[in-house]
């Protein structure tokens, strides 16, 4: 019975430093690295924690359908009460909880979790690499006129903002038009000299 009890806070214990090893490489070795958001690490970080916690008791009690529906409402409920975040951020606060979950669950060998562990990050990793699209990046304006060219004829529209801008322009998402106050709110997504 001892040993039983012992294999079980052993499992728990090697899942815990897993996932915490994991999430500490992704939140802080590559997210804050490269985006210096300490309110997002902070969150991402202490979610993770959370996370575990919670999943690590569900997996080893009866859990009901209607419960997991339950828990998932009250997330989603964060997520409408929530500031608004960038699709970078909620991609990596996103890794962090996968990273929660897939280390918590039991039923999976400690090895699979390691190396499912290891594949999130070197995934992370390369694809967002600095140096893969250092070239390419994005902006959002806001244009004090609303032109012409914006939705009958792109390419001029693209011209025109490459002049306005001095990059690149390679295309562009319009996000809103206020036609009371002549204004237009775009993405801009350009090629850095």
């Amino acid at each position: 019975m001892m040993e039983m009890f012992e294999a079980s806070y052993f499992e728990l214990i090697a899942r815990f430093g897993i996932n915490v090893v994991s999430m500490l490489v992704l939140i802080f070795g590559m997210y804050y690295r490269r985006y210096r958001d300490k309110e997002l690490v902070t969150t991402a970080a202490m979610f993770n924690v959370f996370v575990f916690a919670v999943l690590s008791v569900l997996s080893n009690v009866q859990f009901s359908l209607g419960a997991g529906f339950g828990l998932f409402a009250i997330l989603a409920l964060f997520t409408l009460r929530s500031e608004q975040i960038s699709k970078v951020e909620i991609t990596y606060f996103f890794g962090s909880v996968a990273i929660a979950v897939i280390c918590s669950v039991y039923g999976t060998q400690l090895p699979f979790v390691m190396a499912i562990s290891l594949l999130v990050l070197i995934g992370a990793y390369l694809i967002d690499h600095p140096s893969i699209l250092s070239k390419v990046d994005g902006i959002k304006i806001t244009l004090d006129r609303i032109d012409v060219h914006a939705l009958a004829d792109p390419n001029t529209m693209r011209t025109d903002l490459t002049e306005r801008l001095g990059v690149q322009v390679m295309s562009y998402q319009i996000l809103s038009f206020d036609y009371v106050n002549d204004t237009a709110r775009i993405n801009v997504f350009y090629r850095k000299n």
